[in-house]
């Protein structure tokens, strides 16, 4: 009888280590136009992914904070060893290209030529992200597999003996997220995560630091009330008034704070009413979010913002499973053939996501940007003033692809 061995994938949030991306022959055959189109295009499928995954944890409570692109890269570089209705599955609930499927390496590829731009050590912000496998000793993992994903992802394989010493392969995995991620995710995987008969654990990193392409003045942050759900909390709030992008949705504000670099931003969605969160996520989705950000324009802003910190974990299994791909964590059912043995061996234990951000005047830990400053002349108009007071969603994002690097809500800044 064959024994199921387990494969865990790992997403982790936040990471200090750079992804080196082959940009192999495919790259080499696309031009700059071509390879723009195709980064846009894994993006826009990560970000419909990435929202219909916010829509089924949302009704949980309090603060929640996750990365769509880290989960989406994990599960591509999952996908890139699933063979049959598993890889159908997986490829509906991630919104792959339709039209690309047929041909999975100009997936990979686009993955890899849009992690490769975010890497940019030239950027005025430092955005990193890495990705490495966790192999058991002589498993004898397929080399087509092994060679696509440290082809696109820069993912090499680093073996460990989960059969044998599962404590310890436990515990270099989470030692190498919390040295990636400067200590900041800790403890990833918990103690029973892992198993003797895990053969594989695929971990995707995202880190992000930047400053304010307008930084908040601390002098002018004063103690304010913040309107949660049970009752005001006092709390830092910062405020500055400058020109931002900016647009009225109806039921709430969309407003945009660029970070250096004029790549990446922070996008609020705050509600004009104390109460009106639920409304804001119900209207949330990929097609109402490009609408948002198509109408706003530069508009003098009063922004009022409170100074948080946020973490969230979760096991996300049993969500990716509603969410259409439950033969993945199947014993016998699941196949993964394309990484390993014969249909049935592999399947999907356990996806950790562990997130952490914080805001303050300087800028954000775990995040993206975009900034145009428009001068004024004469007597300046009275400014829209956008109170963050209230919870409220947000979103870090690569203005150049649209990437959603980054999405949660603040519920409570003292939570």
């Amino acid at each position: 009888m064959r024994r199921p061995c387990a494969v865990v994938l790992s997403a982790v949030l936040l990471a200090a280590a750079t992804v080196l991306v082959s940009d192999a022959d495919a790259g080499a055959r696309a031009g700059p136009d071509a390879r723009a189109d195709a980064k846009a295009k894994v993006a826009e499928s990560a970000n419909a992914f990435g929202l219909a995954l916010y829509g089924r944890v949302r009704g949980e409570e309090g603060n929640l904070f996750l990365s769509p692109y880290s989960i989406a890269s994990a599960l591509s570089m999952t996908w890139a060893g699933a063979r049959g209705e598993t890889a159908t599955e997986m490829a509906d609930t991630l919104a792959l290209p339709p039209a690309w499927r047929g041909e999975p390496e100009r997936i990979h590829a686009a993955f890899g030529h849009l992690t490769d731009s975010l890497n940019d050590p030239k950027a005025a912000y430092e955005l990193t992200v890495a990705n490495a496998l966790w192999g058991q000793k002589g498993h004898g993992f397929r080399g087509e597999f092994l060679g696509l994903v440290d082809e696109f992802y820069g993912a090499g394989l680093r073996e460990v003996d989960f059969a044998r010493n599962t404590e310890a392969a436990r515990r270099t995995i989470n030692a190498w997220v919390e040295k990636e991620t400067r200590e900041k995710i800790k403890n990833l995987i918990p103690q029973g995560g892992l198993t003797p008969l895990t053969r594989l654990v695929l971990t995707n990193a995202i880190y992000f630091l930047g400053t304010w392409q307008f930084p908040f003045d601390e002098d002018r942050t004063k103690e304010e009330d913040f309107f949660a759900p049970s009752a005001a909390v006092r709390v830092p709030m910062m405020r500055e008034t400058k020109h931002y992008r900016y647009a009225d949705a109806g039921g709430h504000h969309v407003l945009q704070l660029p970070y250096k670099g004029r790549d990446l931003a922070m996008l609020l969605l705050v509600p004009k009413a104390k109460e009106g969160l639920a409304a804001v996520e119900k209207a949330l989705s990929a097609e109402a979010l490009a609408g948002w950000i198509g109408k706003m324009k530069p508009t003098r802003v009063r922004v009022l913002l409170p100074r948080f910190k946020v973490t969230w974990k979760r096991e996300m299994s049993s969500v990716l499973a509603a969410m259409g791909m439950p033969r993945a964590f199947h014993p016998g059912r699941a196949d993964f053939s394309g990484m390993a043995g014969r249909p049935g061996d592999l399947f999907i234990q356990k996806v950790f996501h562990k997130a952490f951000v914080e805001v303050n005047e300087e800028g954000t830990e775990a995040a993206a940007a975009t900034a145009v400053g428009v001068g004024v002349t004469g007597i300046p108009p009275e400014p829209i003033v956008v109170r963050a007071d209230r919870p409220l969603v947000f979103l870090i994002r690569d203005t150049r692809s649209g990437a959603i690097l980054f999405l949660g809500r603040l519920v409570n800044p003292k939570e």
